[in-house]
């Protein structure tokens, strides 16, 4: 499998779209970080839902890795929510995103027998570093709390990564996977949502669906593409090529959410930038 120009320009238009839907989390005005998540994931379930009678049911040699896939997302969901509850966008982003990739090649050396090349470990490497650069960029004090949940997020992430690669390369059709996982995934977490919250979350829900379709369109999309990139790429290069996202959330906190950039987040962007182009080049 290689990395090719195509499938690395698709990867990160879907890191653009990652980083807004996570912007739009972190930004509704509610200040309630779990019932924000649960209206981004409201939209993906009904984009999810619309688009399932178009496509063939995946190949059943991959629905134990969707059904897996489904529960770690459950925990994804929660430490996501928290990690924004207590930290920026600008740092808890980035710390999420960074660390994830150098867990998921460790991780796909190990499971997956995919060694990476010495010039996607020095992608991958120049990608992370770049990220926690853009993470810590802000010399200030960061809440502990919002440290170890997005640690403890990036965890599930790396997880979730090598398994829905797996599940997708074995599925068929990557779009079918990522359609009936999404929907079944949201459907799991809403559940618990309108048990634990009542019906207040689904006045809240409600009454933030356009954002909630917006960022479960882009949710959505981005994921699906990821996916489709890891039936063609090594699932460690994707891996590290959609962190880019970390980018776009950068100038998106900046810009909208006013968090500040600066020299140091510029030297981070940097290094991101060589570690893409030590994947392509």
């Amino acid at each position: 499998m290689e990395l090719t120009f195509g499938v690395a320009l698709a990867v990160l238009g879907a890191g653009l779209l990652h980083a807004s839907w996570n912007a739009l989390i972190k930004s509704a005005g509610g200040g309630d970080a779990l019932l924000d998540t649960a209206t981004v994931v409201a939209g993906s379930a009904v984009c999810s839902l619309a688009a399932l009678p178009f496509v063939a049911p995946p190949l059943p040699a991959s629905w134990p890795f969707a059904a897996a896939s489904a529960v770690i997302h459950f925990a994804y969901y929660l430490t996501l929510a928290q990690a924004y509850r207590t930290g920026d966008l600008s740092f808890a982003y980035p710390l999420m995103r960074g660390t994830a990739p150098l867990l998921v090649t460790v991780l796909g050396i190990v499971f997956l027998r995919e060694l990476p090349t010495p010039q996607m470990a020095i992608g991958v490497v120049l990608i992370s570093t770049g990220i926690f650069a853009i993470a810590f960029a802000q010399r200030r004090h960061h809440p502990r709390a919002a440290v170890y949940w997005a640690l403890a997020n990036a965890a599930i992430i790396a997880v979730y990564t090598l398994i829905d690669g797996a599940g997708a390369r074995a599925s068929g059709n990557a779009l079918a996977y990522v359609l009936w996982l999404t929907f079944a995934e949201s459907v799991v977490f809403l559940a618990w949502v309108r048990l634990h919250r009542g019906a207040a979350a689904v006045g809240y829900v409600r009454a933030q669906w356009r954002r909630g379709l917006v960022g479960g369109f882009c949710s959505v999309a981005a994921y699906g593409i990821v996916l489709w990139a890891m039936t063609r790429a090594p699932i460690a290069a994707v891996s590290a090529l959609r962190e880019t996202s970390v980018l776009f959330a950068a100038i998106i906190g900046t810009v909208l959410l006013r968090e500040g950039f600066g020299l140091a987040r510029l030297a981070g962007a940097a290094s991101v930038v060589a570690g893409v182009a030590a994947l392509k080049l």
